[in-house]
């Protein structure tokens, strides 16, 4: 299979779901039998303890990797997941973007630094900030695609008309092999009239880029981070699991 490796999930707009979806589709991914490298590259570090993975203790970050004070090979840590790899996360990733202000080819640090280890992968998934500062574009610049998480709101279609922008720019200035994967509705319900709306908005210039499978409002996915468990791991007879379970099967046809 001639899988697209390293698939950035970004969205400069925050509670989106990124973070719940990068990591439940690496699970699930993982337990498919792929092997799969999660980096955590949003400061906040919620994919990194929504995994189980103590921030304080973790051998090397993303912060570290985009500095150049370790390799990748260095950082990389275990998870409790089975196939499941995590590049962790730190608070001092926020001090990134001012220390690289001067350095040449800034955009392609963390590019540089997956690198040497890509091979080692089927699927890398990068966790972005919630922001399009230097981390956003030195993971798209690393990426060969990027899904971009929604909710059914109006705010998130002016934001997906910006992200996207971005996205073409990164592609000509940058990588020229960035592609839009797909764009992932979350907490959807459908008894919403603004959700009919807004997916209808969508459909008209997104039709092809939609993911089948919207994410539902559940709360068991709400709950599995706080213990450390992916929602397949915390309860995957749910309706959470099932979803992630089905955009997971969509996501390795569109990387085929």
């Amino acid at each position: 299979m001639n899988r697209r490796k390293i698939i950035s999930f970004a969205n400069q707009k925050g509670g989106v779901g990124k973070t719940t979806s990068s990591v439940n589709i690496a699970a699930c991914l993982a337990s498919k039998g792929f092997s799969v490298l999660l980096t955590d590259a949003d400061p906040q570090g919620n994919a990194t303890s929504g995994l189980g993975v103590n921030k304080r203790t973790a051998a090397g970050t993303v912060y570290d990797l985009v500095i150049g004070r370790k390799s990748a090979a260095e950082a990389v840590c275990a998870t409790g997941v089975k196939n499941l790899s995590l590049i962790p996360s730190s608070i001092d990733l926020v001090a990134a973007e001012l220390e690289l202000v001067d350095t040449p080819r800034r955009e392609s640090r963390l590019r540089d630094a997956l690198n040497p280890i890509r091979d080692k992968f089927d699927f890398i998934i990068i966790d972005c900030p919630p922001s399009l500062g230097l981390i956003t574009l030195n993971s798209l610049t690393a990426s060969d695609a990027v899904v971009i998480p929604l909710l059914c709101e109006y705010y998130s279609l002016e934001g997906l008309s910006q992200l996207t922008n971005t996205v073409k720019s990164v592609k000509k200035l940058y990588n020229g092999r960035l592609e839009l994967l797909g764009v992932l509705i979350n907490m959807y319900d459908g008894r919403l009239n603004l959700t009919a709306q807004v997916m209808n908005e969508l459909k008209k210039y997104f039709a092809d880029k939609l993911f089948r499978t919207p994410i539902p409002r559940n709360v068991k996915l709400s709950e599995a981070p706080s213990y450390g468990m992916t929602i397949i791991d915390y309860d995957r007879n749910s309706k959470g699991a099932a979803a992630y379970s089905a955009v997971t099967e969509e996501f390795i046809e569109r990387c085929r």
